[in-house]
């Protein structure tokens, strides 16, 4: 029943999200273009008919990218930042492809000025009705409303786990009334959950309570039990889900394939493996890396000037990383160090006061201007401006050995700025930590995620303590 009142919720989110479409359009039509123009034609000035005969391709248009950015899932533990920023990142790709579609059909007399401010108007309205209404939903949830009543099945790290993220969470609306678990004496309880007795007990339990879902939570060596278990389960009719105690091993986001009814479970799952994400990603790389080379121009100039005019040698310093599906590439950095010896500067890391590095060489490092050059990389398909940063050869061989799952970075095109870095594991920081977190970010890839990064590299990554 909760699941079909989510589902009719998203169904009515749906058709306010197409109001909204509809209501921004028409308001940046009239402040950018209708007030002005009204009544008048002329060269240059189309008519509000063909504006809006527009209306036709873009309401359902942006349903399907809001639909594709998950913002009519189901999942109420999704987070109001991912959701806010799946908004922004299905205006910025609809006023893009906008863009390009007018481009090609050479209508030039369409404003462009009004499709940004329409994508302004857009995100600005839909992201205050979300809030509204999911500001609503909590304080609903909290008063017992469209709450869900949980019982887990089997006593194990993974049942732990997971009531520390309800009891962190109470606006997910969770109620975990206890475990069932034949190892476990009855009584003991986990943070005011407790243990209710033998797994035996489902049938006893589930005619006489009102649950609304079972988590099976067994331990790893008890897996022989979960086809009987499921069975049980699904005798009630209660909705009945899974939580594996290897989150170690498997991704949070597991890719399933069904091979004729079999079901396979990747070990890894890679988003951007995909094509639409993957093309959605790689047009906002094209438009944001363009868009930044015009707009730090005068910083690369000056830069290039500086450099040339105080330590000699070239402005541009080459260096070969490891890209996308371990292939080589030439990365572009603005000189910082004094021309060293090409071997030795393979092997060697960068220090704390090194004394390779110029003296404006020291300040680009800092405030990680040394890095724009990049933005030509970006552009030409070698980098993304988002994702895990790129290594040389000697430390990328050196790094397979000693840190499991290092060469899974490389499924993604490396990044000038990434997870890692935002949350200060840059320079001479632990490798790890830094893997642990570029993981992180493969597997849990979204465009607003991105966005979070981008905004975030502003005041977390351009000056940070450990770029140097």
């Amino acid at each position: 029943m909760i699941e079909d009142n989510e589902k009719y919720f998203n169904r009515l989110l749906a058709l306010i999200d197409a109001a909204i479409t509809g209501l921004s359009y028409y308001l940046a039509w009239y402040l950018y273009i209708g007030r002005r123009y009204v009544g008048r034609t002329g060269i240059g000035i189309l008519s509000r008919r063909m504006y809006m005969s527009a209306l036709i391709g873009l309401i359902p248009g942006m349903l399907v990218l809001y639909s594709a950015f998950h913002l009519y899932s189901t999942n109420r533990m999704k987070g109001r930042r991912n959701e806010i920023g799946g908004v922004i990142a299905a205006n910025i790709l609809v006023f893009g492809i906008f863009t390009v579609y007018l481009y090609l059909r050479h209508q030039y007399d369409w404003s462009r000025g009004m499709l940004g401010l329409f994508a302004l108007i857009n995100v600005i309205l839909d992201s205050g009705v979300r809030l509204a209404i999911s500001t609503v939903m909590r304080k609903m949830i909290r008063k017992g409303k469209f709450g869900k009543n949980v019982l887990l099945v089997g006593y194990s790290r993974a049942a732990e786990e997971y009531i520390d993220r309800v009891k962190a969470h109470p606006q997910w609306g969770l109620k975990i009334h206890g475990i069932l678990d034949d190892r476990i004496e009855a009584g003991t309880t986990y943070k005011g959950v407790k243990v209710l007795g033998r797994i035996d007990n489902l049938m006893i339990i589930l005619p006489e309570n009102h649950m609304d879902e079972i988590a099976i939570t067994l331990g790893l060596s008890e897996y022989y039990r979960l086809e009987n278990i499921v069975s049980l389960c699904e005798k009630s009719g209660v909705h009945t889900k899974f939580i594996p105690d290897y989150n170690n091993i498997i991704p949070t986001k597991p890719y399933t394939e069904d091979i004729l009814g079999l079901p396979v479970i990747n070990i890894r799952y890679v988003p951007l493996s995909s094509p639409f994400p993957a093309g959605v990603k790689r047009l906002f790389d094209i438009i944001g890396s363009a868009l930044c080379i015009v707009l730090f121009s005068p910083v690369m100039i000056t830069c290039a000037i500086i450099i040339k005019k105080t330590s000699p040698g070239p402005v541009i310093f080459k260096q070969e990383r490891v890209g996308l599906h371990n292939k080589p590439f030439m990365m572009y950095k603005f000189r910082s160090m004094v021309v060293q010896d090409a071997r030795k500067e393979k092997k060697e890391w960068t220090v704390r006061d090194d004394p390779r590095v110029t003296r404006i060489g020291r300040f680009m490092r800092k405030t990680s201007i040394d890095e724009l050059p990049q933005l030509f990389n970006v552009l030409k398909g070698q980098m993304s401006l988002v994702g895990p940063r790129p290594e040389r050869p000697y430390f990328v061989e050196k790094f397979q050995e000693e840190i499991p799952r290092y060469m899974i970075k490389h499924q993604v095109r490396p990044g000038m700025t990434g997870w890692a870095q935002v949350n200060g594991y840059r320079g001479d920081t632990s490798i790890r930590k830094r893997i642990d977190y570029d993981l992180y970010y493969i597997e849990n890839w979204t465009l607003g995620l991105d966005f979070k990064i981008l905004f975030l590299t502003v005041f977390r990554g351009f000056v940070n303590k450990n770029a140097y």
